[in-house]
């Protein structure tokens, strides 16, 4: 049963996934292609195969432990986009106007934030790079960090748990294979091309 998982096994039994899945999710704000949602996935299938085995529970990732270290991973890059867009200065905000992507989601998203419409950085949190724009044009528009971090903050821990649930509990339906893996990861793209479709719906303010 475990061994299905064994080119990741000796990896995610140690204390190293945690390090892999912190610098693959702070990281991820900025290359977007970074599979850091994967890796979380791949880490949660494996604690529950772990735990199917009957391994120690140091040789099994702890699942809220890496909960934990996803979400405050998600918050720290936010922050980190957010201050270097804040201080991005002129050539920031031309490269803004530039582009109607981005300067549509930075009017709707400083409105939104303005009213209270902070769920929008929680759906942008699971849409394909819409982490990214959120957090840079957060900054970019020098919002308030009293605005943002609250909702990035649970963003970063919907996003976590939803991945982790999904590695989780689908190695527990559906066996701890890379079936479930692959099943789990399909769930999080679907999530992410929802929360993309919702998003495009939201008419600008």
């Amino acid at each position: 049963m475990f061994e299905s998982l064994g080119s990741v096994g000796a990896l995610t039994g140690s204390p190293w996934i945690y390090a892999l899945v912190a610098a693959s999710v702070l990281l991820d704000v900025f290359l977007p292609v970074l599979p850091s949602g994967v890796l979380v996935i791949t880490a949660a299938t494996a604690a529950a195969a772990g735990t199917a085995a009957g391994k120690v529970p140091a040789d099994v990732p702890d699942i809220l432990l890496l909960t934990l270290c996803a979400a405050t991973a998600s918050v720290l890059g936010d922050l980190v986009a957010y201050r270097l867009a804040w201080r991005g200065g002129d050539r920031l905000d031309r490269a803004i106007a530039r582009s109607r992507r981005l300067t549509t989601a930075q009017e709707r998203l400083g409105s939104a934030l303005a009213r209270g419409g902070g769920p929008l950085v929680v759906l942008a949190r699971f849409a394909p790079a819409g982490r990214s724009v959120v957090s840079f044009v957060a900054g970019a528009a020098h919002r308030r960090i009293r605005e943002f971090l609250p909702w990035s903050a649970l963003a970063g821990l919907a996003w976590a748990a939803y991945s982790v649930a999904l590695g989780y509990y689908g190695a527990q339906w559906l066996g701890t294979t890379w079936l479930a893996t692959g099943v789990s990861v399909l769930a999080l793209f679907g999530a992410g091309a929802g929360a993309a479709y919702v998003m495009r719906r939201q008419p600008a303010a």
